[in-house]
């Protein structure tokens, strides 16, 4: 880190009266943000996020068009906020507006890319679960906080006291660019899959309906990376709001189905096919109204896509970013893509895959 950007990190913690806190590095995660823990002399603690502006392509502007979109790069094409502060303060305080267990904002710096946020703690999902078991528990409650957040018809623009941020949908674009990370970043972690031409041919053409359906159905706020590392357990608080949420300034309109995906498709840890139906069920009965057989080939087709966007990027990241760490995840990927490809309707992608991608390629 730049001593010129310490300086300015030092300057912003001291205007906003945390100058005295004691700063404990935090452990990084597969972003461009630092975290610290901020201890205070009354025995609490903040969280001190660190984003800096220039550290990734630009988000995409509102009304960006498609080509001008995939001139700025991957954050706009995808419409990822590119860690910008000034989408997690708005996502943050509108989660906060329907009673959900968002961090409170207590400072911040869009500008600089600094902001100072209540401490939720560390009882993330994955390790609780790891070390109490009570997975029943806390899985019904990440259904809950669903089901507040689907409730709600999300405004097109976040605004709350000056802050503003647009909630952009998750659209053809959006979707193309995640499910081309697979063909574009598998083949250099596993040679032996090396789609040609017409091999991505017809899988342009299987996602394309896909695509579509999710684009018209984007209507709910979806927090885009709602798993198992991304929530903590506060138990003393009630109902939904036991569930808190991080790592939302992502956010899109999306199909409802996209985060029931993330949470029931969880990269890092297994989420067994009993815990995924009594999930879905619980989530069914929340929403008598739905259509559930749409829903539910919204959700193995979705899922699908999701779950190959996510090899795509842990390819990269072994690859490119000499992470190996995530290769170990893959296995369980591949369980959960098999899962989704048995849905009947997703017949031709499951021959795709058949085809076109060997044995040894899917481990």
């Amino acid at each position: 880190m730049s001593s010129e950007r310490e300086a300015a990190k030092a300057a912003f913690l001291t205007a906003n009266g945390y100058g005295e806190a004691r700063r404990q590095l935090m452990s990084g995660d597969a972003s461009t943000r630092i975290y610290e823990r901020l201890h205070l002399a009354d025995g609490t603690s903040r969280i001190f996020m660190d984003q800096p502006p220039r550290a990734e392509t630009p988000p995409c502007p509102p009304d960006a068009t498609r080509e001008e979109r995939i001139a700025l790069g991957f954050n706009a094409a995808y419409r990822l906020a590119s860690g910008r502060v000034d989408a997690f303060v708005a996502c943050a305080r509108y989660l906060k507006s329907l009673g959900l267990s968002a961090p409170e904002v207590e400072a911040f710096d869009a500008g600089q890319g600094l902001a100072v946020l209540e401490d939720l703690g560390d009882d993330l999902y994955a390790e609780h679960i790891a070390s109490r078991g009570d997975e029943a528990e806390l899985y019904d409650a990440a259904i809950d906080a669903l089901t507040v957040l689907h409730a709600a018809r999300p405004p097109e623009v976040l605004n709350f006291e000056g802050v503003s941020w647009p909630l952009l949908s998750y659209d053809d674009l959006a979707l193309v660019s995640a499910a081309d990370l697979f063909t574009q970043w598998l083949p250099k972690l596993r040679p032996a899959f090396a789609p040609d031409a017409a091999t991505l041919a017809e899988w342009e053409a299987l996602w394309k309906p896909i695509r579509a359906r999710a684009e018209t159905s984007a209507e709910v706020f979806c927090h885009r990376d709602y798993h198992a590392e991304n929530l903590i357990w506060l138990p003393d608080r009630e109902g939904p709001a036991r569930v808190g949420l991080i790592d939302f300034q992502d956010a899109v309109r999306a199909n409802r189905m996209w985060d029931l995906s993330m949470l029931l498709h969880d990269a890092r840890r297994d989420v067994s096919p009993e815990r995924e139906a009594a999930a879905l069920e619980r989530y069914f009965a929340a929403h008598p109204g739905l259509d559930r057989e749409q829903l539910l080939a919204d959700y193995h087709a979705l899922g699908a896509l999701n779950v190959a966007r996510i090899i795509g990027i842990f390819a990269r990241l072994v690859v490119r970013d000499g992470k190996p760490k995530y290769e170990g995840f893959l296995p369980r990927l591949w369980r959960y893509l098999d899962s989704c490809l048995a849905d009947p309707s997703m017949v031709g992608m499951k021959v795709w895959f058949d085809r076109h991608v060997p044995v040894e390629a899917r481990a």
